[in-house]
C-alpha cells in the first residue's frame, strides 16, 4: 500500500522529524560539547604521557652518564694509587734501572689520569645537560595533567547538566573547559 500515498510513521521516524524542526536540544548540545571535550582530553593525555616519557628518558640518560663518570673516577683513583706506589718504589729502589722504571711508570699513570679525568668530566657535563632537559620537560607535564583534570571535570558537569536540566551547570562546565584549554596552551608555550 505504500505505492498509493499511504505511509505509516514509526515512533523513531516521528521523533527524528520533530527534532529536525525543533533544532538542537540541550541533550544534543551537551553530547556535542562532551565529544569535543573528550577529543581534546585525549590529545592532552597523549601529550602529557609523551612529555613524561621523554623526561624520564633524559633522566635515565643522566643517571647512566653519571654512573659512567663515577666508574671513570674510580678508575682515576686506581691510577692515582698505582702512580703513588710507583713514585714510592722509585724512592726506595736501590737499582738505578728500577728507579728509572718506576719514575716512567709514575709519569705514565699521571698521563693516564689526565685522560681519564677529561673523560669523566665530559660525562658529568653530559649528565648535567640530560638532567636539565628532563627538568624542562617535566614542567609542562604538570600543566597538562591539570588541564586534563579540568577537561574531565567539564565533561562530568556537562553530563550532570543533561540529568538535571540545569543550564548553569553547562556554563560551569564551559568555564572548566576554558580553564583546561588555557592550561593546555600554557603547557605548550613552556
Amino acid at each position: 500500500m505504500a505505492g498509493h500515498g499511504f505511509h505509516v510513521h514509526g515512533a523513531h521516524d516521528h521523533e527524528v522529524e520533530h527534532q529536525a524542526h525543533r533544532g538542537l536540544g540541550l541533550a544534543q548540545q551537551v553530547a556535542i560539547f562532551t565529544a569535543i571535550l573528550s577529543t581534546i582530553g585525549a590529545v592532552i593525555s597523549y601529550q602529557g604521557g609523551a612529555t613524561q616519557v621523554e623526561a624520564l628518558l633524559y633522566k635515565n640518560e643522566a643517571v647512566l652518564k653519571k654512573t659512567e663518570a663515577s666508574d671513570l673516577w674510580n678508575y682515576y683513583q686506581a691510577k692515582s694509587t698505582k702512580g703513588n706506589l710507583a713514585e714510592l718504589a722509585s724512592l726506595i729502589a736501590i737499582s738505578p734501572d728500577k728507579v728509572e722504571f718506576y719514575k716512567k711508570e709514575a709519569e705514565r699513570y699521571a698521563r693516564e689520569k689526565q685522560e681519564i679525568k677529561a673523560q669523566a668530566e665530559a660525562l658529568e657535563a653530559q649528565a648535567k645537560k640530560a638532567n636539565e632537559k628532563s627538568e624542562r620537560l617535566i614542567h609542562p607535564h604538570h600543566r597538562l595533567a591539570q588541564a586534563l583534570t579540568l577537561i574531565q571535570i567539564a565533561i562530568a558537569l556537562a553530563s550532570i547538566t543533561v540529568l538535571t536540566q540545569k543550564k548553569w551547570l553547562l556554563a560551569l562546565a564551559a568555564a572548566a573547559a576554558v580553564g583546561g584549554a588555557w592550561l593546555w596552551g600554557a603547557a605548550l608555550l613552556l
